[in-house]
C-alpha cells in the first residue's frame, strides 16, 4: 500500500495540524519557523542523479557540477552510460561518482513504476544500486515521490533537532528515534520537514553544531 501522497501546501498544513495535536512541541516549532516547506521535486532519474552529484559537496559545488554535466550533454542515462570516465571527470565528478552515475544509468529502474510501489519495495529496488544508500532512498521517497509517512532516522539534522526540541541528553539513536517518531505517523514526512526547519532556526539563532 502506497498511502498518502503529499502534493501541495494544503497537505503540509493538514499534517502540521495533526502533529501539533499529537505533540504540542510541534506547535512551538511552528511558532518559531512559520509554515514548513513543501520541497517537492520531480521524480525520476534526474532526482537520483542530482543526489549522487550532491554527495559530500556543498550545494553551490553540486549545482556547478550538475550544470557542467548537463551542459556537456550528459544529463540522461543513455549519454552517461555511454560517456568515458575522462569526459565525466572533466565535468568535476570524482571517479567514485562517475561509477555511481553509470551504475544508476545502467540499472534499468522503472521510475514510473516506483510511484505505485510501497515504500519498502522502492527501497528494495534502489538500495542495491552503488552510491544509493538508505538515506538517499528516503529523501527520494519524501521529496520526489511525496510519501507522507517516511522518516529518516539516520539524518543528523533531524536527530539534532529532536535532541533540542525534546531536551534529550544526546541525539537519539536509530531505535529510539524510530520509537519517538512512531507517534507522528501517518505524517512523519511532515514531522521531518518541521524538524529540519526547527534545526535550521536553532542553528541560525544559537550556533548549533551539526
Amino acid at each position: 500500500m502506497v498511502g498518502r501522497i503529499i502534493t501541495c501546501e494544503d497537505d503540509i498544513a493538514e499534517g502540521t495540524e495533526f502533529l501539533c495535536r499529537a505533540e504540542p512541541r510541534f506547535a512551538e516549532v511552528c511558532a518559531l519557523t512559520g509554515p514548513w516547506p513543501l520541497r517537492r521535486r520531480e521524480d525520476g532519474f534526474e532526482a537520483l542523479r542530482d543526489a549522487i552529484i550532491g554527495q559530500q559537496v556543498s550545494v553551490a559545488a553540486a549545482n556547478s557540477i550538475r550544470n557542467k554535466v548537463i551542459g556537456a550533454g550528459y544529463g540522461d542515462p543513455v549519454s552517461i552510460a555511454g560517456a568515458s570516465e575522462e569526459d565525466l571527470r572533466a565535468c568535476g565528478l570524482s571517479r567514485q561518482k562517475v561509477r555511481y552515475l553509470q551504475a544508476l544509468s545502467n540499472s534499468g529502474v522503472d521510475f514510473a513504476g516506483l510511484r505505485a510501489m510501497p515504500d519498502e519495495e522502492v527501497v528494495a529496488q534502489l538500495l542495491p544500486i552503488p552510491g544509493i544508500g538508505r538515506w538517499t532512498v528516503e529523501m527520494y521517497l519524501i521529496f520526489a515521490l511525496g510519501r507522507a509517512d517516511v522518516f529518516a532516522v539516520d539524518d543528523l539534522a533531524l536527530a539534532e533537532g529532536a535532541r533540542i526540541l525534546f531536551d534529550l541528553p544526546e541525539r537519539p539513536k536509530r531505535k529510539q528515534f524510530n520509537e519517538l517518531s512512531a507517534a507522528w505517523s501517518p505524517w512523519r514526512a511532515v514531522a521531518a520537514r518541521g524538524l529540519w526547519a526547527y534545526y535550521a532556526a536553532c542553528k541560525d539563532r544559537e550556533g548549533v553544531a551539526p
